[in-house]
């Protein structure tokens, strides 16, 4: 029991974790005002909530940068 209750633990995080490897930062796991702290593929939010892969409460991201809204649209007009 304990063995199946590990093995489900790891495999929960292996879907968070960079493998050792060296990777872009430029995802919205990365770049959202609330990120998983395991940086989880497709999580990140401009609000509090819960990953949806491994479930761990956002943290607030320490690096986030506010990007002005009317400088997003100029950016499309280009």
């Amino acid at each position: 029991m304990l063995f199946a209750m590990l093995s489900a633990t790891c495999l929960a995080f292996s879907s968070c974790t960079e493998n050792g490897t060296k990777t872009e930062k430029k995802g919205k796991e990365y770049t959202s005002a609330f990120i998983c702290p395991m940086n989880c593929t497709g999580s990140g939010g401009d609000a509090a909530g819960t990953c949806p892969v491994c479930k761990m409460d956002y943290v607030a991201n320490k690096d986030h940068k506010e990007v002005d809204p009317s400088l997003e649209l100029l950016k499309h007009l280009n």
